[in-house]
């Protein structure tokens, strides 16, 4: 049976990664140069959806700016989910705009091309998911399969519950009944989440499991965006023209003579980076990004215009959209311990967070993973060694 429409569920604002979710949603999080969300787009778009339904909530005019009312093409249609009342609630908002059988993504996790065809390729009509390998599957939801059919579900066990090594990749192929089913569904807590969906339809039908493989990462902390770029520059995910193996530079980009730009890394249009910068590998560097003379960046994401002046050295770093960080500025990077709320995590590799228009002064050293909110400024010289919230400032 053949799927032309894909809904894409990108409504939610992804907590867990705070600061960097407070001035955008999870899906518009930087990836290897572009939005998470893009990345999920292409692939459905060259998997030959030909409409595209994008379920958006929390500030959600990020996304509807930037891709506006079709993707290469693809016309899109949204639909505000006006309170996140989990992700089968999201699904059900498509409802009035879908028509026939629904290929069904989250819009904040980054997928391979293999995964969308092979659960195309496999509906029949009945309900479709897809199942890969993975080496932690109490994070997620872990699924038995076998003779293509979905015998159990767990979602995010414990460790302890049993040996699993498959997990559900969050891609579903619905016929039109699935709307039925979410509408009849109780809902104790208010929420209802598209794995709870999929346990009902196994008590009453049969439910397809298409075991496959392909791109699958992942972001749920601050530090994932780091694995996430690895992962994609890897991959050669990347949108811009190889100049030479596993180095995109974007025509716009100005990259000095004397800079060592050292693979894999991007470089996004109208960025710079200066006479002897090191830059690399494992970093992106976005938008109007500009890197200052003999500054070193390596294992790390440069949002768009954001700024790295001159002799500056990050390791393990995010800096967001439009943060700076001055002269002399050191990011030694990680393994350490990183406070997330209550919680703490410990030998995270990160050096630090530096989210949107926050600043770090000159001569400052940012250690210990610290997390730097929106608009927040660290002074010249300051050790830093704690989180920062938005809009605080840091003195000596």
């Amino acid at each position: 049976m053949d799927i032309s429409t894909g809904v894409v569920l990108a409504a939610g604002e992804g907590t867990r990664l705070r600061p960097l979710t407070r001035t955008r949603p999870k899906p518009m999080l930087p990836a290897a140069g572009r939005p998470i969300l893009e990345h999920v787009l292409d692939v459905l778009v060259d998997c030959g959806i030909e409409r595209l339904c994008i379920v958006v909530g929390y500030r959600r005019e990020r996304i509807q700016s930037h891709f506006g009312d079709d993707f290469r093409g693809v016309p899109i249609t949204y639909v505000h989910q006006k309170t996140q009342l989990g992700s089968a609630h999201a699904l059900e908002q498509a409802a009035p705009v879908v028509d026939g059988p629904v290929l069904v993504v989250n819009g904040d996790r980054v997928i391979g091309e293999p995964i969308v065809d092979d659960v195309r390729t496999a509906f029949d009509g009945t309900p479709t998911l897809a199942a890969i390998e993975h080496p932690t599957p109490s994070k997620y939801g872990a699924v038995e399969v076998s003779d293509g059919r979905l015998r159990s579900f767990y979602e995010k066990p414990a460790p302890s519950a049993g040996p699993f090594s498959h997990i559900n990749a969050g891609v579903y192929a619905f016929d039109r009944a699935v709307f039925e089913t979410i509408e009849r569904m109780p809902r104790p807590s208010g929420e209802l989440q598209l794995p709870t969906v999929v346990e009902t339809l196994l008590e009453n039908k049969a439910v397809h499991a298409v075991e496959t493989a392909g791109l699958w990462v992942d972001a749920t902390y601050p530090w994932d965006l780091l694995a996430v770029l690895r992962e994609l520059l890897e991959a050669g995910a990347v949108a811009i023209e190889e100049r030479e193996p596993q180095v995109w530079v974007a025509d716009s980009a100005r990259v000095h003579e004397a800079a060592t730009l050292q693979p894999p890394v991007v470089v996004g249009p109208d960025a710079e980076v200066a006479a002897g910068a090191v830059v690399g590998p494992h970093v992106a560097v976005g938008r109007n990004v500009t890197v200052g003379a003999n500054t070193t960046v390596r294992d790390s994401l440069l949002d768009s215009d954001s700024r790295a002046d001159v002799g500056s050295i990050l390791c393990d770093c995010v800096l967001s959209e439009a943060a700076s960080v001055g002269p002399g500025v050191a990011v030694p990077g990680g393994p350490g311990d990183i406070r997330v709320g209550d919680d703490i995590f410990e030998q995270q590799r990160l050096g630090a967070v530096i989210a949107d228009r926050a600043t770090v002064g000159g001569g400052a050293t940012v250690t210990d993973g610290a997390l730097i909110g929106v608009g927040a400024t660290v002074a010249a010289g300051v050790v830093l060694e704690a989180n920062v919230a938005d809009e605080a400032e840091v003195v000596r």
